[in-house]
């Protein structure tokens, strides 16, 4: 059997460290990052053609850094990706938050590692009345996408079988950034390490475009013409980051549009009736009155017919309380 490593990424609470479970089972090796104090989990499994060993990376939203002190786990799982070591991802995607998810998935898919998206969570999304194409969101991405119940070891077969089969992602372009940004993103590349595959020193130009501070130590000479880059970029739009952003949100509220709908319950007969006659024209103010006079009349009727009861007890507690203990 051949050997492959993947690494398995995705946001927190996503059902990533269940579904390494179903996976992996007792055989799992527990210790922690280099460098650092973050919990690095690793396990093995066996698929029909490999002996996969499987990394859990840390949670995370995304794969950009922003700061030194609050980014660790964007920074390991970075560091993790860029260093060759995995063969192919897994990225968790929680089904029941698709969209929020999916910032993570576009990072990856750029990156142009193999990838397969294992959409979770899919129970709790059905009870939310939320449907997911999965076809349609694997011709999307351009990758296979495994639908699972992580908690129930539903689909797990599937992705093992999926694994067995992916290689390569389709060439699909999925965010379509403003010119500038690619101009200067490819100006940013063209000046890294050849032997690193283009599509990730596009990749980490765009990251340094976006303010990220760990894709510089990736980019050798590249971090030297940051400065060139931002100030052309300057006469052409406010703020990069906001623009990479934006064609990010873009791109995946396109990907749900086709990929997933909300069902939303139909109202029963009884409803419907209802709201036929309050809501009609010329009965709607009536009927709004005549319950404002209902509550009104309620109020003061019943208020009156307690009224005895409240002032009893007032004289209770406040005049025979305070004679009984002798004020």
């Amino acid at each position: 059997m051949k050997k492959l490593t993947i690494g398995l990424i995705g946001n927190p609470n996503s059902g990533k460290t269940t579904l390494f479970n179903q996976l992996t089972g007792a055989r799992q090796r527990v210790g922690n990052w280099s460098g650092v104090t973050v919990e690095r989990k690793e396990g093995q499994f066996a698929t029909t053609d490999h002996q996969v060993t499987l990394v859990d990376l840390p949670g995370t939203y995304s794969l950009t850094t922003i700061s030194s002190q609050t980014s660790l786990d964007e920074q390991i799982a970075c560091h993790y990706i860029l260093s060759g070591d995995a063969d192919l991802l897994i990225n968790v995607v929680d089904a029941s938050n698709l969209e929020r998810n999916l910032y993570l998935t576009l990072q990856l898919l750029e990156l142009g590692i193999p990838c397969i998206v294992a959409l979770n969570m899919l129970d709790i999304a059905e009870k939310q009345q939320v449907r997911i194409d999965v076809d349609a969101l694997s011709t999307r991405l351009g990758c296979p996408v495994v639908p699972l119940v992580s908690t129930r070891g539903r689909g797990i077969e599937a992705l093992k079988l999926a694994i067995d089969r992916h290689n390569a992602n389709d060439n699909v372009e999925l965010v379509h950034y403003a010119q500038p940004l690619l101009r200067e993103a490819d100006f940013l590349a063209d000046a890294m390490a050849q032997e690193m595959p283009l599509q990730q020193r596009r990749w980490l130009g765009l990251q340094m475009l976006e303010g990220d501070i760990y894709s510089r130590a990736y980019a050798g000479e590249a971090a030297q013409n940051l400065d060139t880059s931002l100030a052309r970029l300057k006469d052409e739009m406010d703020d990069p980051a906001l623009h990479i952003a934006d064609a990010r949100y873009q791109c995946i509220a396109a990907i749900c549009d086709v990929g997933s709908n909300t069902l939303t319950a139909e109202p029963s007969r009884f409803t419907r009736a209802v709201d036929k006659i309050i809501l009609n024209r010329f009965l709607g103010l009536p009927i709004f009155l005549f319950v404002m006079y209902l509550m009104f009349l309620l109020a003061i009727n019943i208020g009156g017919a307690l009224q005895p009861l409240f002032d009893a007890g007032s004289v209770a507690s406040l005049i025979h309380g305070i004679q009984w203990r002798g004020y």
